[in-house]
């Protein structure tokens, strides 16, 4: 009995210390937001939801980039009472949809005098679809927020210092890019089993860096600069989708080795906000400090030729 006790009681001594471990470090940054404007996409849970609570903190005007208005205001609810903070406004947005997003960017362009931050956080792992016939993570993971980010790009370039922050993950070192797929199929990859979106997430997420790699060279000369952030293994919806045996594999793990939205926001915030880090457009951070990358993910050519597909697959071209 007390070997099994020594044995309980290391297992939850280990457990706190890797969460404490976890959990570090946090944004060390005091920059205040006041007068600037912020969009998030995908605020209403998890990781974005979080951002905007660290964000409106700071006095931002924080604008919910959602696609579900009823969780988005609920949010909106929880965002103000927890940071008194009145400057919190929801605008529909679905990724999914190229219609959508336009519509999005027209109406934002219409009524907001200024973008200072743009946050390209909301990701799924769902199969199927969009409405334009691409494969719904590549849809919603990069398409959306590529033709989102090139629609206000000149909004961001009328202020003073401003960035694009898009939500990757370390699953981009298992991601490749297969230009056939994207461009016959309109697809990251082939197959719906819960293993093939997990390949097709992990794709996305490459898409993400060399999409921040490829806009950091064309954004050279401007006052806008980007960064693409892996926030950590965190407990979020974004798997809320996936097949029971798949949640069932996972599901110790996460529980045990992932840690809140909280500790998952502090890169993102980090790279919104903290001062000085200008020169490191492009790069990719992680734990609030820039982390080098493999040689796919900051690929000239593959990059250059990433960004052309992307704009024929939105119609941009």
């Amino acid at each position: 009995m007390f070997t099994l006790l020594v044995v309980v009681a290391g297992l939850i001594a280990s457990y706190a210390l890797l969460q404490w471990y976890i959990k570090l470090p946090r944004c060390k940054s005091t920059a205040k937001l006041h007068g600037k404007t912020v969009i998030i996409t995908g605020a209403n849970t998890g990781i974005g939801k979080t951002t905007a609570i660290e964000l409106a903190r700071r006095g931002a005007r924080i604008i919910m980039a959602c696609r579900d208005k009823e969780r988005a205001e609920a949010a909106i609810l929880d965002i103000k009472k927890e940071t008194g903070n009145n400057e919190i406004i929801f605008m529909e947005l679905d990724l999914a949809s190229l219609q959508c997003v336009r519509s999005f960017a027209e109406n934002f362009l219409k009524t907001e005098p200024r973008l200072d931050i743009l946050i390209n956080n909301a990701g799924l792992v769902n199969g199927g679809k969009t409405k334009d016939g691409m494969g719904m993570i590549l849809g919603v993971n990069h398409l959306g927020h590529f033709l989102l980010t090139a629609l206000l790009l000149d909004r961001l370039k009328e202020c003073s210092q401003s960035r694009v922050v898009n939500l990757a993950s370390s699953g981009y070192k298992i991601g490749q890019i297969n230009f056939n797929c994207l461009i016959n199929d309109k697809d990251l990859d082939i197959g719906e089993t819960d293993w093939a979106l997990f390949r097709k997430y992990c794709h996305s997420k490459l898409c993400n860096v060399l999409f921040t790699h490829e806009l950091a060279k064309r954004l050279e000369g401007t006052n806008v600069t980007c960064y693409s952030v892996h926030p950590g293994g965190i407990k979020t919806e974004i798997g809320r989708n996936s097949g029971f045996w798949f949640s069932l594999i996972t599901a110790p793990v996460i529980a045990l080795c992932f840690v809140d939205a909280e500790s998952g926001a502090q890169t993102t915030v980090h790279c919104a906000v903290h001062e000085g880090i200008e020169p490191l457009s492009g790069r990719y951070f992680t734990r609030c400090a820039e982390e080098q990358v493999g040689p796919k993910a900051r690929d000239d050519a593959v990059a250059k030729k990433l960004w052309e597909i992307s704009e024929t697959l939105c119609g941009m071209s």
